[in-house]
Protein backbone atom coordinates (compact mmCIF):
# COMPACT_ATOMS: atom_id res chain seq x y z
CA UNK A 1 0.00 0.00 0.00
CA UNK A 2 1.60 3.52 -1.20
CA UNK A 3 2.65 5.59 1.89
CA UNK A 4 2.95 9.27 1.70
CA UNK A 5 3.90 11.33 4.42
CA UNK A 6 2.80 15.33 3.83
CA UNK A 7 4.84 17.32 6.28
CA UNK A 8 4.00 20.79 7.64
CA UNK A 9 6.04 21.94 4.79
CA UNK A 10 2.97 21.40 2.14
CA UNK A 11 5.71 21.34 -1.05
CA UNK A 12 7.42 17.92 0.39
CA UNK A 13 6.04 14.93 0.11
CA UNK A 14 8.95 12.26 1.67
CA UNK A 15 9.38 8.30 -0.37
CA UNK A 16 8.72 5.09 1.96
CA UNK A 17 9.72 1.52 1.12
CA UNK A 18 6.89 -0.06 -1.48
CA UNK A 19 6.31 3.11 -3.21
CA UNK A 20 6.22 2.86 -7.09
CA UNK A 21 6.84 5.55 -9.96
CA UNK A 22 3.37 7.19 -8.77
CA UNK A 23 5.38 8.70 -5.97
CA UNK A 24 6.90 10.85 -8.68
CA UNK A 25 4.04 11.82 -10.14
CA UNK A 26 3.28 13.10 -7.10
CA UNK A 27 6.11 14.90 -6.66
CA UNK A 28 5.83 16.83 -10.23
CA UNK A 29 1.87 17.29 -9.36
CA UNK A 30 2.72 18.97 -6.39
CA UNK A 31 6.15 21.00 -8.07
CA UNK A 32 3.01 22.20 -10.43
CA UNK A 33 0.79 23.29 -8.14
CA UNK A 34 3.10 25.16 -5.87
CA UNK A 35 5.91 26.33 -7.84
CA UNK A 36 4.66 26.29 -11.29
CA UNK A 37 4.25 29.67 -13.30
CA UNK A 38 3.54 29.74 -16.90
CA UNK A 39 5.08 33.37 -17.42
CA UNK A 40 7.93 32.60 -15.58
CA UNK A 41 8.07 29.39 -17.60
CA UNK A 42 8.32 30.84 -20.95
CA UNK A 43 10.99 33.63 -20.11
CA UNK A 44 13.09 31.34 -18.75
CA UNK A 45 12.50 28.89 -22.01
CA UNK A 46 12.93 32.18 -24.01
CA UNK A 47 16.68 33.15 -22.41
CA UNK A 48 17.91 29.56 -22.61
CA UNK A 49 16.37 29.17 -26.10
CA UNK A 50 18.79 32.17 -26.83
CA UNK A 51 21.46 30.96 -25.58
CA UNK A 52 21.51 27.27 -27.11
CA UNK A 53 20.66 29.31 -30.51
CA UNK A 54 23.90 31.50 -30.44
CA UNK A 55 25.80 28.93 -29.10
CA UNK A 56 24.85 26.34 -32.26
CA UNK A 57 25.28 29.48 -34.84
CA UNK A 58 28.22 30.32 -33.59
CA UNK A 59 30.35 27.21 -32.68
CA UNK A 60 33.61 28.44 -33.25
CA UNK A 61 33.07 30.94 -30.61
CA UNK A 62 33.65 27.80 -28.22
CA UNK A 63 37.10 27.06 -30.14
CA UNK A 64 38.29 30.98 -29.23
CA UNK A 65 37.69 30.67 -25.66
CA UNK A 66 39.28 27.62 -25.59
CA UNK A 67 42.43 29.38 -27.10
CA UNK A 68 42.68 32.14 -24.73
CA UNK A 69 44.71 32.26 -21.61
CA UNK A 70 43.82 30.65 -18.47
CA UNK A 71 41.73 33.85 -16.50
CA UNK A 72 40.46 34.95 -19.71
CA UNK A 73 38.65 31.40 -20.64
CA UNK A 74 37.66 31.18 -16.41
CA UNK A 75 35.97 34.36 -16.67
CA UNK A 76 33.96 33.30 -19.95
CA UNK A 77 32.75 29.74 -18.39
CA UNK A 78 31.58 32.06 -15.18
CA UNK A 79 29.77 34.56 -17.29
CA UNK A 80 28.22 31.93 -19.48
CA UNK A 81 27.04 29.79 -16.26
CA UNK A 82 26.31 33.06 -14.10
CA UNK A 83 24.07 34.54 -16.70
CA UNK A 84 21.20 31.74 -17.18
CA UNK A 85 21.62 30.28 -13.41
CA UNK A 86 21.09 34.44 -11.90
CA UNK A 87 18.96 35.14 -14.45
CA UNK A 88 16.15 32.43 -13.59
CA UNK A 89 16.41 33.63 -10.07
CA UNK A 90 15.95 37.17 -10.55
CA UNK A 91 13.19 36.84 -13.03
CA UNK A 92 11.64 35.03 -9.96
CA UNK A 93 11.49 38.14 -8.73
CA UNK A 94 8.74 39.03 -10.55
CA UNK A 95 6.47 36.34 -10.82
CA UNK A 96 6.52 34.71 -7.51
CA UNK A 97 5.47 36.32 -3.54
CA UNK A 98 8.23 34.55 -1.55
CA UNK A 99 10.93 37.10 -2.36
CA UNK A 100 12.75 37.58 0.99
CA UNK A 101 15.32 35.11 0.10
CA UNK A 102 16.53 37.49 -2.35
CA UNK A 103 17.71 39.88 0.80
CA UNK A 104 20.33 36.77 2.14
CA UNK A 105 23.42 37.71 1.78
CA UNK A 106 24.23 33.65 2.09
CA UNK A 107 21.65 33.13 -0.92
CA UNK A 108 23.77 35.90 -2.95
CA UNK A 109 26.84 34.31 -1.84
CA UNK A 110 25.85 30.90 -3.03
CA UNK A 111 24.54 31.97 -6.26
CA UNK A 112 27.72 33.96 -6.96
CA UNK A 113 29.77 31.22 -6.25
CA UNK A 114 28.07 28.05 -7.75
CA UNK A 115 29.03 29.37 -11.13
CA UNK A 116 32.58 30.10 -9.84
CA UNK A 117 33.16 26.19 -8.83
CA UNK A 118 31.99 24.99 -11.90
CA UNK A 119 33.86 27.11 -13.80
CA UNK A 120 37.17 26.26 -11.94
CA UNK A 121 36.49 22.82 -12.11
CA UNK A 122 35.83 22.91 -16.04
CA UNK A 123 39.41 24.60 -16.87
CA UNK A 124 40.96 23.13 -14.16
CA UNK A 125 44.62 21.79 -16.12
CA UNK A 126 47.07 21.93 -13.69
CA UNK A 127 47.66 18.45 -13.94
CA UNK A 128 48.41 18.01 -17.50
CA UNK A 129 52.04 18.77 -16.54
CA UNK A 130 52.90 15.81 -14.43
CA UNK A 131 50.89 13.77 -16.79
CA UNK A 132 53.10 14.52 -19.80
CA UNK A 133 55.98 13.95 -17.44
CA UNK A 134 54.74 10.46 -16.44
CA UNK A 135 53.69 9.05 -19.99
CA UNK A 136 54.85 10.07 -23.58
CA UNK A 137 52.81 10.03 -26.86
CA UNK A 138 49.36 8.44 -27.26
CA UNK A 139 50.00 6.97 -23.84
CA UNK A 140 50.39 10.82 -22.53
CA UNK A 141 46.83 11.45 -24.80
CA UNK A 142 45.01 8.66 -22.89
CA UNK A 143 45.78 9.59 -19.42
CA UNK A 144 45.15 13.20 -19.77
CA UNK A 145 42.01 12.09 -21.33
CA UNK A 146 41.28 9.45 -18.13
CA UNK A 147 42.62 12.02 -15.48
CA UNK A 148 40.46 14.84 -17.05
CA UNK A 149 37.51 13.13 -15.83
CA UNK A 150 38.55 11.85 -12.51
CA UNK A 151 40.71 15.33 -11.27
CA UNK A 152 37.85 17.63 -12.51
CA UNK A 153 35.36 15.51 -10.60
CA UNK A 154 37.44 15.89 -7.44
CA UNK A 155 38.07 18.98 -7.63
CA UNK A 156 34.36 19.99 -7.79
CA UNK A 157 33.14 17.80 -5.02
CA UNK A 158 36.02 19.10 -2.77
CA UNK A 159 34.71 22.76 -3.18
CA UNK A 160 31.44 21.88 -2.60
CA UNK A 161 32.36 19.51 0.51
CA UNK A 162 33.97 22.71 2.06
CA UNK A 163 31.26 24.94 1.22
CA UNK A 164 29.26 22.66 3.55
CA UNK A 165 32.11 22.12 5.65
CA UNK A 166 31.68 25.52 6.81
CA UNK A 167 28.37 27.21 6.18
CA UNK A 168 25.96 24.39 6.67
CA UNK A 169 27.46 21.41 8.20
CA UNK A 170 25.60 21.80 11.78
CA UNK A 171 22.23 22.42 10.60
CA UNK A 172 22.33 20.33 7.41
CA UNK A 173 23.69 16.45 6.64
CA UNK A 174 26.02 16.94 3.39
CA UNK A 175 24.02 17.78 0.06
CA UNK A 176 21.75 14.87 -1.51
CA UNK A 177 23.48 11.85 0.57
CA UNK A 178 20.04 11.19 2.15
CA UNK A 179 19.83 6.82 1.65
CA UNK A 180 18.53 5.60 -1.52
CA UNK A 181 15.24 4.28 -0.08
CA UNK A 182 13.90 2.22 -3.38
CA UNK A 183 15.87 1.84 -6.54
CA UNK A 184 13.01 0.31 -8.74
CA UNK A 185 11.17 3.49 -9.52
CA UNK A 186 14.71 4.80 -11.67
CA UNK A 187 15.47 2.05 -13.79
CA UNK A 188 11.47 1.98 -14.53
CA UNK A 189 12.78 5.63 -15.88
CA UNK A 190 15.80 4.18 -17.61
CA UNK A 191 13.30 2.01 -19.66
CA UNK A 192 11.08 4.66 -20.55
CA UNK A 193 14.36 6.20 -22.34
CA UNK A 194 15.41 3.66 -24.07
CA UNK A 195 13.17 4.74 -27.70
CA UNK A 196 14.65 7.70 -27.09
CA UNK A 197 18.24 6.69 -27.24
CA UNK A 198 17.49 4.17 -30.38
CA UNK A 199 16.15 7.29 -32.11
CA UNK A 200 19.02 9.61 -31.02
CA UNK A 201 21.58 6.94 -32.14
CA UNK A 202 20.30 7.04 -35.99
CA UNK A 203 20.83 10.73 -35.66
CA UNK A 204 24.47 11.83 -37.77
CA UNK A 205 25.25 14.62 -34.45
CA UNK A 206 24.79 11.97 -31.91
CA UNK A 207 27.25 9.96 -33.61
CA UNK A 208 29.41 12.33 -34.25
CA UNK A 209 29.80 12.72 -29.96
CA UNK A 210 28.99 8.90 -28.87
CA UNK A 211 30.68 6.81 -27.78
CA UNK A 212 32.69 9.05 -26.00
CA UNK A 213 35.27 6.15 -26.21
CA UNK A 214 35.94 6.91 -29.95
CA UNK A 215 38.65 9.28 -28.95
CA UNK A 216 40.99 6.35 -28.37
CA UNK A 217 40.49 4.65 -32.02
CA UNK A 218 43.33 7.02 -33.80
CA UNK A 219 45.75 6.25 -30.65
CA UNK A 220 48.10 3.92 -30.81
CA UNK A 221 48.13 1.74 -27.70
CA UNK A 222 48.73 -1.46 -26.69
CA UNK A 223 45.46 -3.65 -25.53
CA UNK A 224 42.38 -0.94 -26.90
CA UNK A 225 39.84 -3.06 -25.03
CA UNK A 226 41.42 -2.56 -21.42
CA UNK A 227 42.07 1.03 -22.04
CA UNK A 228 38.15 1.85 -23.43
CA UNK A 229 37.27 -0.22 -19.86
CA UNK A 230 39.26 2.42 -18.20
CA UNK A 231 37.87 5.54 -19.76
CA UNK A 232 34.47 4.42 -19.61
CA UNK A 233 35.01 3.97 -15.95
CA UNK A 234 36.69 7.65 -15.93
CA UNK A 235 33.83 8.83 -17.79
CA UNK A 236 31.27 7.11 -15.36
CA UNK A 237 32.88 8.65 -12.11
CA UNK A 238 32.43 11.85 -13.44
CA UNK A 239 28.60 11.77 -12.90
CA UNK A 240 29.80 11.60 -9.06
CA UNK A 241 30.74 15.31 -9.29
CA UNK A 242 28.13 16.32 -11.40
CA UNK A 243 25.26 14.89 -9.23
CA UNK A 244 26.94 16.02 -6.46
CA UNK A 245 26.36 19.96 -7.93
CA UNK A 246 23.08 19.68 -9.13
CA UNK A 247 21.44 17.48 -7.75
CA UNK A 248 22.68 17.83 -4.38
CA UNK A 249 24.36 21.46 -4.26
CA UNK A 250 22.47 23.71 -6.12
CA UNK A 251 19.19 21.64 -4.79
CA UNK A 252 19.61 20.74 -1.22
CA UNK A 253 21.65 23.60 -0.18
CA UNK A 254 18.98 25.86 -1.93
CA UNK A 255 15.77 24.61 -0.76
CA UNK A 256 16.97 25.54 2.53
CA UNK A 257 16.64 28.92 1.17
CA UNK A 258 14.12 30.02 -1.31
CA UNK A 259 12.28 26.19 -1.06
CA UNK A 260 11.39 24.84 -4.44
CA UNK A 261 11.73 28.21 -6.28
CA UNK A 262 15.46 26.27 -6.48
CA UNK A 263 14.28 23.95 -9.03
CA UNK A 264 14.32 25.84 -12.34
CA UNK A 265 17.27 27.60 -12.26
CA UNK A 266 19.34 24.56 -11.59
CA UNK A 267 18.24 22.92 -14.59
CA UNK A 268 18.80 26.12 -16.47
CA UNK A 269 22.34 25.87 -15.36
CA UNK A 270 22.86 22.28 -16.11
CA UNK A 271 21.39 23.23 -19.62
CA UNK A 272 23.92 25.36 -20.54
CA UNK A 273 26.97 22.56 -19.22
CA UNK A 274 25.72 19.99 -22.16
CA UNK A 275 25.70 23.11 -24.96
CA UNK A 276 28.56 21.86 -27.30
CA UNK A 277 26.51 18.27 -27.12
CA UNK A 278 24.01 17.16 -29.48
CA UNK A 279 21.38 20.02 -29.55
CA UNK A 280 18.22 18.04 -29.03
CA UNK A 281 20.34 16.45 -25.77
CA UNK A 282 21.04 20.44 -24.62
CA UNK A 283 17.61 21.00 -24.96
CA UNK A 284 15.97 17.95 -23.62
CA UNK A 285 19.05 17.83 -20.17
CA UNK A 286 16.74 21.69 -19.12
CA UNK A 287 13.50 19.40 -18.79
CA UNK A 288 15.30 16.44 -17.63
CA UNK A 289 17.49 18.37 -14.76
CA UNK A 290 14.12 20.06 -13.74
CA UNK A 291 12.75 15.98 -13.31
CA UNK A 292 15.50 14.97 -11.65
CA UNK A 293 15.96 18.26 -9.37
CA UNK A 294 11.74 17.48 -8.42
CA UNK A 295 12.83 14.19 -6.98
CA UNK A 296 16.12 15.14 -5.53
CA UNK A 297 14.27 17.84 -3.83
CA UNK A 298 11.89 16.08 -1.99
CA UNK A 299 14.00 13.00 -1.98
CA UNK A 300 17.47 15.10 -0.48
CA UNK A 301 18.71 12.09 -2.59
CA UNK A 302 21.37 12.74 -5.47
CA UNK A 303 21.58 8.33 -5.76
CA UNK A 304 19.17 7.63 -7.99
CA UNK A 305 19.61 10.50 -10.26
CA UNK A 306 23.29 9.49 -9.94
CA UNK A 307 21.54 6.07 -11.33
CA UNK A 308 19.01 7.14 -13.53
CA UNK A 309 22.70 9.60 -15.17
CA UNK A 310 25.18 7.18 -15.64
CA UNK A 311 22.67 4.44 -16.58
CA UNK A 312 21.34 6.90 -20.05
CA UNK A 313 25.48 7.71 -20.30
CA UNK A 314 25.58 3.91 -20.27
CA UNK A 315 23.45 3.04 -22.99
CA UNK A 316 24.26 5.73 -24.88
CA UNK A 317 27.92 4.46 -25.39
CA UNK A 318 26.32 1.34 -26.04
CA UNK A 319 24.35 2.75 -28.78
CA UNK A 320 27.19 4.65 -30.29
CA UNK A 321 29.25 2.15 -30.47
CA UNK A 322 26.00 0.19 -32.22
CA UNK A 323 25.29 2.15 -34.65
CA UNK A 324 28.83 2.84 -35.55
CA UNK A 325 29.23 -0.76 -36.28
CA UNK A 326 26.19 -1.37 -37.85
CA UNK A 327 26.82 1.98 -40.26
CA UNK A 328 30.32 0.39 -41.05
Amino acid sequence: MQKILHSPDAHKIYLYPGNSLRVFLKYIQSFYNTTFNAAYFFLVSAMLSVIIFLNYVHPSAADFIHNTAWPYRFGWYYFFYFIPFAGAYLLQYFFYKERQFFKKKYFLALVIAAPAFFSFRVNFNFHHSLVHLLWRGDEAIFWQLCSDWIIKAVVLITLVYFTWLVTAKPRQALYGTAKLINAKPYFILLVCMVPLIVWAAMQPDFLQMYPRAQVIAPLHIANKRLHVFIFECCYAFDFVSIEFFFRGFLITAFMRICGPQCIVPAACFYCCILCGKPVAEAISSFFGGILLGIISYHTKSIWGSLLVHIGIAAMMELAGFAANEFLK
